[in-house]
């Protein structure tokens, strides 16, 4: 099962959205913004920074018709033109600030093993643990 989080500059969830496991992490990214509640307020040109599989140029297109700037360094293949602006890219040093917050979910042990049969068990579980992580930085 996949867990794609959404989380702001400190590192405190904003916003989850699961799928299975066979799902493509390029489809899953627009569900998982789409979570972010309203009365989080988000200036034009956000940065969304991401690992390399999410490399696709259509995903650029539509990540900043909605407002979005996708951060993601170009796969070692790519035979397009390179379209990173390096400037930009020093934002990716901070990516360590969610896998933080994915290690932090890793804490849980149920969350990690995924005992539960049913999905919606573990979504359920996976939302309770982003709810106390959220709880305990205030």
């Amino acid at each position: 099962m996949k867990i794609e989080v959404v989380a702001d500059a400190s590192g405190t969830p904003v916003g989850v959205f699961t799928a299975a496991a066979n799902e493509p992490e390029t489809e899953l990214i627009r569900p998982a913004l789409d979570t972010i509640p309203e009365e989080v307020m988000l200036t034009d040109g956000v940065p969304v920074i991401a690992d390399k599989s999410y490399d696709s140029d259509p995903l650029r297109q539509e990540l900043a018709d909605s407002g979005f700037t996708l951060l993601s360094p170009h796969r070692s293949n790519r035979t397009k033109e390179p379209t990173n602006d390096g400037r930009c890219m020093r934002r990716y040093t901070r990516r360590w600030i969610i896998e933080r917050t994915m290690s932090w979910m890793h804490s849980f042990r149920r969350l990690f093993v995924r005992y539960e049969y049913y999905s919606f068990i573990y979504d359920g579980f996976i939302h309770l643990a982003l709810a106390l992580f959220t709880l305990s930085r205030f």
